[in-house]
């Protein structure tokens, strides 16, 4: 999938310029990658607005859609969504880091596993599909990055798992975790035990000594404080 995300350049960075441009109803971000000749590398601070940005993060394609970045005055770039941060509380998009890429050269993103069918290890044998793995690292050209990996899992028995290697090979994508790396396999239910009074007290005690919220980043990455640390340089 991909989609058109229209972007203002922010004339400064630091965190008084993210409040700022939130105030005025857009989400402030920073653009990264090669730019140029020799590989020179670039940052460009800029403005989104947040339901465009919303919505290709809500897509299926989510954090991997690949997004034809138009900004006023510069040359239409590729992007992909590096992170992004969430209020933990509104969970609105407080700030977005974005990499400029090549549409020739190969990359890696992690994409989710989803299955399809009904193990017969669940339906018949009382077992439960647990998953192991819900995400995959794959490599592939960006205009060729699945939204997700679908496994079948109609024949597992009890006791029978699919690792990656019993992937089926995809020509246009290649898994690269290592092959034994178990996805999903189907197990017999736990029976539950009783917490300790011990046990019990010291959750409670945790959850009354809870630490504030703090903005939940989703990707790893930079957070917003690095825009500070750019503009002391």
């Amino acid at each position: 999938m991909e989609a058109v995300l229209e972007a203002t350049v922010r004339d400064s960075r630091g965190k008084n310029e993210a409040r700022r441009t939130r105030a005025a109803g857009h989400v402030p971000g920073v653009v990264y990658g090669a730019v140029g000749e020799g590989g020179s590398r670039e940052a460009t601070a800029i403005a989104v607005e947040p339901k465009a940005l919303s919505r290709i993060l809500h897509s299926d394609s989510g954090a991997n859609t690949l997004i034809s970045l138009k900004v006023a005055g510069q040359t239409e770039a590729r992007v992909l969504v590096k992170e992004y941060q969430l209020d933990p509380v509104t969970h609105q998009i407080l700030h977005a880091d974005f990499y400029r890429i090549a549409m020739d050269r190969l990359l890696r993103v992690t994409v989710p596993v989803t299955v399809k069918g009904e193990a017969p290890g669940v339906k018949q044998q009382g077992g439960i599909l647990e998953f192991v793995h819900r995400i995959i690292e794959v490599e592939c050209l960006p205009a060729d990055i699945p939204e997700h990996l679908e496994i079948n899992i109609g024949d597992l028995m009890l006791h029978q798992g699919i690792r990656v290697r019993d992937v089926p090979v995809n020509p246009k994508w290649k898994a690269v975790a290592e092959p034994d790396m178990m996805l999903v396999h189907v197990i017999m239910p736990k029976a539950e035990e009783a917490p300790a009074p011990a046990e019990a007290a010291a959750g409670a005690a945790t959850t009354t000594a809870a630490a504030p919220a703090e903005p939940e980043v989703i990707k790893k990455g930079k957070k917003e404080e690095a825009e500070d640390d750019d503009k002391k340089k």
